[in-house]
């Protein structure tokens, strides 16, 4: 992943939830974005998606300028993964899949069939396929939008704090598929506050608060903050 973001504002009701970002990432393949509830981070992730426009200043992702207006055929090469699943509630966990490979992506039903049971055997969810989002666990239904988002085969997956609607049982299911992703060199971009969990995955971390980058690097800056913010945040999330 190549990431490039120049002097992003991003303002709404005239408060700047973005706050003149810079960041300049090349060659990573899992970047963790921390911070406390409103610093940004989601607003940051739907930016980079192309779900959402900016004010002012520049995104580019692997070489490409991202232009909300004017981005269709860029969306279909990011996968998307929300804090609650999205799925559609009238259809199955196959259908919610097949629908987005068959509608969006014009590919026929035959051919991303075997793509898709296999996605869905490695997930663990091969046997809960034909059930309904309500009929399963907030993990798998996660799970199920995480299968989505890959069978695409996109090149970037956004993860917008995927456990945060989930007990600790079921966080530690969706965070270990997330790993699949790792070991499978898929890049992506977390939205997280489980710390731990950016620790072992991330290559790249950066902190945020009221719309700013406070503080970026390797996983190491957890260990040993430079900033007062950073540390107060993590003296915080770490106390218990």
């Amino acid at each position: 992943m190549k990431l490039r973001i120049d002097r992003l504002i991003k303002t709404y009701e005239n408060k700047r939830i973005l706050d003149d970002l810079t960041l300049a990432l090349d060659d990573k393949q899992v970047l963790a974005l921390i911070g406390a509830s409103g610093s940004g981070k989601s607003t940051l992730l739907r930016m980079i998606s192309g779900l959402e426009a900016f004010d002012s200043g520049q995104i580019v992702v692997n070489g490409h300028e991202v232009v909300e207006s004017e981005d269709a055929d860029y969306r279909k090469r990011i996968g998307f993964v929300f804090q609650d699943h999205n799925l559609f509630p009238h259809l199955s966990i196959l259908e919610n899949i097949l629908l987005v490979l068959e509608k969006v992506h014009g590919r026929m039903r035959s051919e991303v069939l075997p793509e898709v049971e296999a996605l869905l055997e490695q997930f663990g969810l091969s046997e809960h396929r034909h059930k309904k989002p309500h009929q399963i666990s907030g993990g798998q239904a996660q799970r199920a939008s995480i299968v989505r988002a890959l069978a695409i085969k996109p090149d970037l997956i956004l993860l917008d704090e995927p456990t945060s609607s989930l007990d600790p049982i079921l966080t530690h299911e969706v965070l270990n598929a997330i790993k699949v992703l790792v070991e499978a060199s898929i890049d992506f971009i977390i939205v997280t506050h489980e710390i731990g969990f950016a620790r072992e995955v991330a290559d790249t971390i950066v902190f945020m608060d009221d719309g700013k980058i406070i503080e970026h690097g390797t996983p190491e800056i957890l260990e040993t903050p430079q900033s007062p913010l950073l540390k107060a945040f993590l003296d915080k999330v770490l106390s218990f």
